[in-house]
């Protein structure tokens, strides 16, 4: 579940990039969470699910949905009109950092020992070199790059969110990401048909395969397989799912669509991966694990 979720997280940076060809990043936003949502209907159907029906649940659903959907979506999708899809994938893996700093902030669920600190030193470290630092925001414009950064510290706010309030109320994991994506196409549908026109440009059979790929699977499928590991493993863990994502988005948005890739990008990319690794002591464990050995 952990690989299928980070594949298709990597792919979902594409099927953005395709999909701005015809719509806005607030209509990119709306229509992965429409089409997300359907695509748990289906799901609900099968499996014969039924909504909650308290105001709590609906409460509890909906602020995740701003929180891990249609805030960050839009900021996502805007970026992308500005930057490459690759770096707002490695953008996109500091989603572990962020997560650590809030559960320590917010959460106070995770203790402040070395590890972490110096994991997430090593992270924001990453963060500069993607951006390469040294030279200003180089050719990425400055909003962009904010956009991303407010974009990952609601993931992770929302992360430790859903495990704190939504998992507790123990729906179907179906439900749980209908209620999400669902109320954030609601929040979304009013803003997305006041700010313009509904499409930029006519569009063709790959970009509209691309909004119902990214809703589907991005949005629907790859959000279940998240919420079932979040479940079982924790927020921390589960969030370091973007390990993989900027592996598969970087090797996507290279060969196809022939983007350029600066060398410090995916030099910072490591050290971010790396810098979470070590925040969420998984390098620790692996270390222990080959001392015992």
């Amino acid at each position: 579940m952990y690989a299928i979720a980070g594949l298709i997280w990597g792919a979902s940076f594409l099927f953005i990039e395709l999909a701005l060809t015809f719509l806005t990043p607030i209509g990119v936003a709306f229509g992965r969470t429409f089409f997300g949502a359907l695509a748990m209907v289906v799901a609900m159907l099968i499996f014969k699910s039924k909504l909650p029906t308290s105001f709590e649940a609906w409460k509890h659903l909906t602020i995740a949905g701003i929180l891990m959907s249609s805030i960050p979506f839009v900021l996502f999708a805007y970026a992308q009109t500005q930057v490459t899809s690759a770096l707002a994938a490695i953008i996109n893996a500091v989603t572990p950092i962020t997560t650590v700093i809030v559960l320590l902030i917010a959460f106070r669920t995770e203790k402040l020992k070395p590890h972490v600190v110096v994991g997430i030193v090593i992270g924001l470290l990453g963060v500069l070199v993607v951006l390469g630092a040294w030279q200003g925001f180089g050719e990425n414009n400055p909003l962009a790059i904010v956009a991303m950064l407010i974009a990952v510290i609601l993931y992770g706010i929302g992360t430790p969110y859903v495990r704190k309030y939504v998992a507790p109320l123990k729906l179907a994991t179906e439900v749980s990401v209908f209620g999400q994506v669902g109320t954030a196409a609601l929040t979304l549908l009013p803003i997305y048909l006041l700010s313009g026109p509904l499409i930029t440009a006519v569009p063709n059979v790959a970009s509209v395969g691309a909004i119902v790929t990214l809703g589907a699977l991005g949005s629907g499928v790859a959000y279940l397989l998240y919420y079932k590991i979040l479940d079982v493993v924790g927020s921390a863990i589960a969030s370091s799912v973007t390990y993989i994502t900027p592996v598969i988005a970087v090797i996507l948005g290279v060969i196809l669509l022939g983007e350029k890739l600066h060398w410090y990008e995916p030099v910072g990319g490591v050290i971010v991966i790396l810098g979470a690794a070590i925040s969420q002591g998984s390098v620790l464990t692996l270390f222990r694990k080959k001392t015992i050995a």
